[in-house]
């Protein structure tokens, strides 16, 4: 049977002080000694006293806290998060989490967020329609990350999908590639902008503009590789890292040497994008960079009076090992 939790009193009789002193040390207020200060928190450490942070947002008209809502299936998120935590901290913020995940959709995701006192809500790639992400925008101040169609009432922080595009069929053609394939992200966020400005790119450089059928998923990038050797192309684009890495390994499964007979480059630059044995060529969303963004624009919002606002970034390329000069 597990024991209470230790309280102030607990740690306060354990170092043989008072329980105001205890106080003034948990909070890191002034009026402690600090031979006192290392003697309550030696007592706390081995009575495993930790504040409680419900009682503390309870006597606060703040909580000072940033609701993120991210889903499970895309690791790229968790990057994000990484950052926005950071970005959080620096403002004297802090995160909290709720995964959009099977049998868990959006909108619980977003409600527990509200249930915990959120002041603001960032919602990466945000899947629920215009009057929906409204309707909680009517409530707090909502940014979406990833996605910029959202509507006027809501901040946005996206990545300028047209100038990825754009960017990586000028490295590509620049290498000689001409017979150049999309694999898109199926419904995904994004996908359908991404798809939009390859066709626009391949028809402005006269060239044949070739879409797959794709996704998000390894899975989804091993059967548009599949197809894609009925009939290859030179280099392939895909919707995202992940997506490249299942047409990297349908290819190499395939016998095919990447990139001396095909070319791949992904999307996001990724964890997976670094991975050693790979080292994928990427389009660069700057993943902190927008995270940090997204969480000064919710702060500046709960601080200031500024309206909503849409912040687009331009991406980069990182090449690495996946691309190379078109074959002969």
């Amino acid at each position: 049977m597990m024991g209470k939790r230790p309280t102030l009193m607990d740690v306060a009789e354990a170092a043989g002080v008072s329980r105001a002193l205890v106080s003034i040390v948990m909070r890191d207020a002034p009026g402690a000694s600090e031979a006192t200060r290392l003697k309550v928190q030696q007592a706390a450490k081995e009575l495993g006293y930790r504040p409680d942070s419900r009682a503390r947002l309870l006597r606060s008209s703040r909580t000072r806290l940033l609701g993120v809502s991210f889903s499970t299936s895309h690791p790229f998120h968790a990057e994000i998060v990484d950052a926005a935590y950071a970005g959080a901290t620096v403002r004297g913020y802090d995160i909290a989490l709720s995964a959009v995940a099977n049998g868990r959709p959006e909108s619980r995701a977003v409600e527990s967020l509200l249930d915990l006192g959120c002041e603001a809500l960032i919602m990466i790639s945000p899947e629920l329609g215009e009057d929906e992400l409204a309707g909680y925008a009517a409530r707090l101040p909502v940014v979406s990350l990833l996605r910029d169609d959202v509507g006027d009432s809501l901040d946005s922080v996206s990545s300028d999908d047209d100038a990825g595009i754009r960017i990586a069929l000028e490295y590509l053609t620049s290498l000689g590639h001409q017979r150049i394939a999309h694999v898109d992200g199926g419904d995904a966020v994004s996908s359908p902008q991404r798809r939009e400005a390859f066709r626009a790119g391949m028809a402005g450089r006269g060239l044949e503009s070739r879409v797959v059928p794709g996704g998000a998923t390894e899975e989804d990038g091993l059967r548009a590789g599949r197809e894609l050797l009925e009939d290859l192309p030179t280099a392939v684009l895909a919707f995202n890292d992940r997506c490249a890495l299942g047409i990297w390994e349908s290819f190499r499964a395939a016998g095919l040497r990447v990139p001396e007979d095909v070319s791949v480059l992904g999307y996001d630059d990724s964890q997976f994008a670094r991975l050693s044995y790979v080292q994928l060529s990427s389009v660069s969303q700057d993943a902190p960079l927008l995270a940090r963004a997204a969480v000064d624009r919710a702060i500046d919002r709960l601080e200031g009076s500024t309206p909503p606002a849409h912040l687009v970034r331009t991406p980069h390329l990182v090449i690495r090992n996946t691309t190379g000069p078109a074959p002969k």
